[in-house]
């Protein structure tokens, strides 16, 4: 298999751990979504390349493998950065100019919604809720909540994440 991430001596012992993973649950039923969250383990996102070599293992059409992981929000098809920044759009917040700071944070990073940096250190997210719509417009950085953001507020968030 010549595929771009599964070519060099290490992507071979992720290839190998992977197929440990399908050998472990290929005979039971319903082994895909289980493969699909141990693989997305063992790389961190689920590209092409994993899902088309999950779909020949299985021998079950790709259309299938990349339907259940772009169904599921749980898996994603990018690589995601250390620090993963949810801005919430939900109403209370977006009433209050969440899409602004959203625009901000794209603007600084130089990244779009869904994308990562090129330094793997931030991923950029949009999402309904964080549950903390008394402190709108809100912000989660991994497991970190900041309430009452402004635009201006991002340059300093941002700066409490790069050592």
């Amino acid at each position: 298999m010549a595929n771009c991430c599964l070519e060099n001596s290490e992507s071979k012992a992720l290839l190998d751990k992977l197929d440990e993973v399908i050998d472990k649950y290929k005979d039971t039923a319903g082994p895909l979504i289980p493969i699909l969250h141990e693989a997305q383990g063992i790389y961190g996102y689920l590209p092409f390349e994993v899902q088309l070599h999950i779909s020949e293992r299985l021998g079950i059409p790709l259309a299938d493998v990349y339907g259940v992981v772009t169904f599921y929000t749980g898996f994603n098809t990018k690589p995601k950065g250390k620090y993963v920044i949810n801005v919430c759009l939900g109403t209370a917040c977006y009433v209050k100019g969440s899409e602004n700071i959203l625009d901000r944070f794209k603007t600084t990073l130089g990244i779009d919604i869904g994308d990562c940096t090129e330094d793997q250190i931030f991923s950029l997210e949009a999402c309904r809720c964080i549950g903390s719509c008394g402190l709108a417009p809100a912000v989660m950085i991994n497991d970190d909540v900041y309430g009452n953001v402004s635009p201006d507020d991002v340059e300093s968030i941002l700066a409490n994440y790069q050592l």
